[in-house]
């Protein structure tokens, strides 16, 4: 042990306790003390190596300071102490933090004796990420020696590190890459002939999978029967609202059912001819996530405020569990988006126009980021269609970019305010839309918690300060959450490993306050926030329920 520490450089081993530190720093989500562990391993591990290359670059413009043995050894006992003290201080407060953000977001306050455990996996990954950057750069001056036999030695290790880098990226990007996507989706597919606890088909003709429908119950994916086999009926809706109802329609396709996505498409309008949708008050088009998953009570609000004179359309597009789609499958969310609207659109826009129902479009998360690819931006959004819910849109999605980007002078990125929210509005909660300025008929609404890692993380998070992190925070956001070089974007990225697990109204969940935004969307004649409070309450009811 003794010769492996004499091997690690001392500047590097100071700026990996700087990293240390920050990464015990608040971010957007209390963090299981596991994935504390991790993000403080990857951050000692970046400044370890941030500090090597530092120390290099030094070396190479000529700078080699010839320290004496003492002076060396002083340095080390002072680069020890400064560890033995701050290590366990930091720790300690990393456990204080933690506990005061878990109170934000109204989760249970956890153990203090766990950041030992957080210091043992922090070693461990460090350990793993220096072992394998040892490796790459063993490969690196291998690769240069072989380069140096045919070319000066300057230029062989630019080639040497050159082809390290290629043969990198071909790994992550290449056909290496596109097969395991591959494998992954088809080892998925498997999983997706289970059905959820509680499940049952359904019997009424409004619904695909049930008897009447020309898409079988076992082709529609383990979400596609979730979502046709739940969800409020006509007695259901007129008990909470206290008025007539009609039977929701509900209609979905799955992966299986077509060779192409396209054709999945097809097949959903079809179902959506089957049932009469085309006479309903409301047609709503749903991108869904990974797997084909579609928030209920965003689903089932619309149904309720509308008094069941809806029809939803959606369809799953992929076998992928939404972690890794959102990590290794960002095409398909787009192609489905766009199939499914223009496939639905194509037929809304030759009804006549008195008696076509409104077309609305909603989607979560990955289908947020599918959905608005049918749109060339959000003017060409509000000119198509008469209203939008888009839920959790991560950071990446282009349309969403655009409109951040186009807000008023003084309003905050974590809620922007766009033309006096004239067409496009954003909000937290519901209240939040009520802004005190005309809004437009043609209504969109982008849903998104200040604590939502999924809407913020993002690459540029490693080298840029974010606007989010400029201003002032969100309400269940840390106000000592501060943006640090690199230790940020990995914080943001563990953020969204459980962003989903949190109470509605934190993070990546979304509940029944959909119902408050739906009814601020679509305006029904003669409704009251005393009927969307008995909807909350019925779909908060529906959420308890096994």
């Amino acid at each position: 042990m003794r010769e492996y520490g004499r091997g690690l450089h001392p500047v590097g081993l100071a700026v990996a306790l700087v990293l240390f530190t920050w990464s015990i720093s608040p971010s957007l989500l209390p963090r299981a003390w596991y994935l504390q562990g991790v993000a403080t391993g990857i951050s000692v591990a970046a400044g370890y190596g941030f500090g090597c290359l530092a120390a290099w670059v030094v070396r190479s413009c000529g700078v080699q300071p010839a320290w004496s043995a003492r002076t060396q050894r002083i340095g080390w006992w002072i680069l020890a102490a400064a560890t033995v003290i701050v290590v366990p201080v930091f720790l300690v407060l990393g456990g204080v933090w933690q506990n005061y953000v878990r109170d934000l977001v109204g989760i249970e306050r956890t153990n203090q004796a766990n950041v030992l455990l957080v210091f043992l996996i922090a070693l461990v990954v460090w350990f793993v990420l220096l072992e394998a950057g040892r490796g790459v750069r063993a490969g690196t001056r291998e690769l240069a020696a072989l380069a140096r036999r045919v070319i000066p030695r300057p230029a062989a290790n630019v080639a040497g590190l050159a082809v390290a880098v290629v043969l990198a990226v071909l790994l992550v990007n290449g056909a290496l890459y596109n097969g395991l996507v591959a494998f992954a989706n088809w080892s998925f597919s498997g999983a997706d002939t289970a059905t959820a606890p509680g499940v049952e088909q359904p019997t009424v003709p409004e619904r695909s999978g049930s008897p009447a429908s020309a898409q079988a119950w076992d082709t529609l994916g383990q979400e596609g029967r979730t979502f046709v086999g739940r969800g409020p009926g006509a007695a259901e809706i007129a008990a909470v609202t206290g008025r007539p109802a009609k039977e929701p329609i509900r209609v979905y396709a799955g992966r299986e059912s077509a060779e192409s996505v396209p054709a999945v498409a097809n097949l959903v309008v079809a179902e959506l001819d089957r049932t009469k949708a085309w006479e309903r008050k409301v047609l709503a088009v749903n991108t869904t996530t990974g797997r084909g998953w579609v928030n209920q009570s965003v689903a089932s609000s619309l149904e309720y405020i509308e008094g069941g004179d809806t029809a939803i359309a959606s369809m799953q597009y992929s076998f992928l569990p939404s972690p890794l789609a959102f990590i290794a499958d960002r095409e398909s969310p787009q192609i489905a988006g766009r199939a499914l609207f223009n496939a639905v659109f194509a037929r809304w826009i030759d009804l006549p126009v008195e008696t076509r129902p409104k077309l609305v479009v909603f989607g979560e998360s990955l289908g947020s980021y599918g959905g608005q690819n049918a749109f060339a931006g959000f003017q060409d959004m509000a000119a198509r269609v008469d209203g939008g819910l888009w839920v959790g849109t991560p950071n990446f999605t282009p349309q969403w970019q655009e409109v951040t980007a186009a807000r008023d002078a003084g309003s905050p990125e974590i809620l922007p305010v766009v033309g006096d929210g004239a067409s496009v509005r954003f909000a937290s909660d519901p209240e939040d839309l009520d802004l005190g300025t005309p809004w437009k008929p043609r209504r969109i609404v982008y849903w998104q918690h200040a604590s939502d890692p999924i809407v913020w993380w993002s690459p540029s998070l490693l080298f840029n300060e974010p606007d989010w992190l400029r201003e002032p925070r969100g309400r269940d956001v840390d106000p000592n959450m501060t943006w640090m070089p690199f230790v940020t974007f990995w914080q943001v990225t563990l953020d969204m490993v459980f962003s989903a697990d949190v109470p509605d109204g934190h993070g990546h969940s979304y509940g029944p306050e959909a119902a408050g935004i739906w009814a601020r969307i679509l305006q029904p004649e003669g409704w009251t926030d005393a009927d969307t409070a008995r909807v909350q309450a019925a779909l908060t009811g529906e959420e308890s329920a096994p």
